[in-house]
């Protein structure tokens, strides 16, 4: 439960946002029979939410019990709750990208008057779900559980994918090679700095609410301001991210 209220921070303020601002604009498109515009809005969703969402999930993987106890160790919950509740947010946020995935390619196909492909691929992936919960939860216990969401929720955004391409609804667009490397690198350089300057659990628990606050919001920023600095130095701007039409 706990692990699962943190992902849904990132995935319901940047995921369900950004499928919320794309729905009408796919519509329209659509109704204007503008197919080209019509991918060009997905993809700038999907590099968007590539953008956001794979640094939110390193960060919950690499600061997942620095995030645990700073908000919920302060009463019942006890050191090795804040274990076993991390082991299931590494496994959720590792499947946070793919949650979000979901939220934006949706769309392309609500917005074409499709409403019955999605749900046909959600039922393949809730049945997958079942498979992988089976699979996971003796080798992993609770933690096999969150991964098999994680997995199936790759397996529902890999078929809405490979569907709007098969379609040609969604045609990528110049420039994701690039944008891979500058996505890539900053990540890998945020997750290597807050590796580094973290400190270990057990030495959290020792610190008072403030304390931990100021820590948090400190690895946040250093977090955040490095991976921007990386992706701007690699010549990543604002304005590319212009939603035009």
């Amino acid at each position: 439960y706990y692990s699962d209220r943190l992902v849904e921070l990132p995935l319901g303020v940047f995921g369900v946002a950004i499928g919320t601002i794309i729905l009408p604009a796919l519509s329209k498109r659509h109704a204007e029979q503008s197919t080209e515009h019509f991918s060009a809005m997905l993809d700038w969703a999907i590099r968007v939410v590539l953008l956001l969402g794979v640094p939110a999930a390193l960060a919950l993987a690499v600061l997942a019990e620095l995030f645990l106890i700073t908000l919920f160790h302060y009463g019942a919950m006890t050191d090795n709750d804040i274990q076993m509740a991390a082991m299931s947010l590494r496994a959720y946020a590792f499947g946070l990208v793919a949650f979000m995935l979901i939220k934006v390619l949706a769309p392309g196909f609500f917005a074409r008057q499709d409403t019955k492909t999605p749900v046909k691929v959600g039922i393949i992936a809730m049945v997958a779900n079942m498979v992988f919960n089976l699979l996971l939860i003796w080798p992993l216990a609770h933690a096999g559980l969150a991964l098999a969401t994680a997995l199936s929720a790759f397996l529902n955004a890999g078929l809405l994918g490979y569907l709007l391409y098969r379609q040609q609804v969604l045609v990528f667009q110049p420039g994701w090679g690039r944008y891979s490397v500058q996505l890539v690198g900053g990540s890998v350089l945020m997750s290597v700095a807050l590796m580094l300057v973290s400190p270990d659990w057990q030495v959290w628990l020792e610190f008072g609410l403030w304390q931990r606050v100021r820590w948090v919001a400190g690895l946040v920023v250093l977090g955040g301001g490095l991976y921007f600095i990386w992706l701007t130095a690699l010549g990543l701007r604002l304005r590319h991210f212009k939603m035009n039409g």
